[in-house]
């Protein structure tokens, strides 16, 4: 496979998705990730959450779905998922969406600078199966519908109506990511032969209008790559991923993350995740669970991605054995966390706080199996910069 160089940055400034703190750089780095010991040592035995983390780190419950979010009278939803973190002042948000059908939507809890709750409210409702989503730097949240022909909602964890956002196609929506270089959204589709698009606005910052443009590649995991616009992002009656021909066919899109001139994405249909040089034009693989070596891959069922100060990227797992793993910017893979006791749920939501020292995630169905067992956590501890 090709080598290339990669620069993974994070998005923790307050209200933008500008590029913050150290930036690494892969020094003619090899993909697909390989496993290799963690950057944070080996998991210690589970803590009173049932979750196994490295020395130093700890977990804590932040919400519960159907009971109120503690210190508040609100009743945190069911099966929650997609997240994201917005600074707050001198302190944040951190908002969820919900993946049940009827209902859906998103909620968010707000915390003071000592990661105390002090609030907890609605911020979408009367939508279908909210799975993932996007931040954006103008301090909105995409929540995604992953229904056949659904839409991206623009929520306001500040205050405000949300709007539905149809420029942005319709098809079984995932998640979004923003790019503040090109001006532009990406986004991913949760169907077996979904497609990957970017949304160019007219006027970067108003969703209401631009074009949707599908990835244009051949059929290998590396390559060059052009985009071709989506005649119909209406997608009736021809789906959006059916009317290019020549687009890239993607087995089941998930999470989606962009730093840096880079945007990574994953794929649950063959526990991918896929990283796209914006500069260079091309695609590879960043992992791929039938290339690890040695001994077994630790990454399966592939599912929501975000990314940390010193440019890690940290993969949730849906099913697989309930593991956040880390892919280090020298393509090493190792498990960062592990959840006890929920092999019938999923983790989502992984999103940090604006200074980098909190992850927060969400197990959508907890020990229950059920929608109505969602647990929302955080894991505080000293996460490198």
């Amino acid at each position: 496979m090709e080598r290339r160089h990669f620069l993974r940055a994070s998005v923790l400034g307050a209200g933008t998705i500008a590029f913050s703190g150290s930036l690494w750089q892969g020094a003619a780095l090899a993909a697909p990730a390989q496993n290799a010991p963690g950057p944070y040592g080996a998991l210690q035995a589970a803590d009173a959450n049932g979750i196994h983390l490295p020395a130093g780190f700890t977990s804590r419950v932040i919400a519960r779905s159907g009971q109120a979010v503690p210190g508040t009278s609100y009743t945190w939803h069911n099966a929650p998922d997609g997240g994201a973190c917005f600074a707050d002042g001198s302190g944040w948000i951190y908002v969820s969406n919900s993946e049940i059908n009827p209902g859906g939507g998103a909620s968010a809890i707000r915390f003071d600078a000592g990661g105390n709750v002090t609030s907890a409210y609605r911020i979408l409702s009367g939508t279908r199966t909210n799975c993932a989503g996007g931040k954006t730097p103008w301090n909105t949240w995409l929540s995604c519908e992953e229904v056949s022909r659904g839409f991206v909602y623009e929520t306001y964890p500040f205050g405000g109506a949300a709007v539905q956002r149809p420029a942005l196609g319709r098809f079984k929506h995932e998640a979004a990511a923003a790019d503040p270089v090109r001006r532009v959204v990406y986004l991913t589709e949760d169907e077996t032969d979904g497609r990957f698009y970017r949304f160019v606005p007219t006027t970067w910052g108003d969703l209401s209008s631009g074009t949707l443009q599908v990835l244009m590649a051949g059929s290998a995991t590396s390559g060059s790559f052009t985009w071709a616009d989506v005649p119909d992002p209406d997608g009736s009656p021809t789906a959006t991923r059916s009317q290019v021909p020549g687009s890239k066919s993607f087995n089941g899109g998930e999470g989606c993350h962009y730093a840096d001139g880079t945007v990574w994405f994953t794929t649950k249909g063959d526990n991918r995740v896929w990283q796209v040089g914006l500069t260079s034009g091309t695609y590879e693989l960043a992992y791929d669970d039938s290339l690890v070596s040695p001994g077994t891959p630790p990454l399966t069922g592939v599912d929501n991605v975000t990314g940390s100060s010193s440019g890690d990227l940290f993969v949730a797992e849906d099913g697989g054995n309930m593991e956040i793993c880390l892919i280090t910017p020298d393509d090493k893979i190792s498990p960062f966390l592990r959840i006890n006791g929920q092999s019938a749920s999923e983790i989502t939501g992984p999103a940090f706080s604006p200074a980098g020292d909190r992850l927060y995630f969400s197990s959508q169905r907890g020990t229950s199996g059920s929608s109505s067992g969602g647990i929302t956590y955080c894991v505080t501890g000293p996460f490198r910069s």
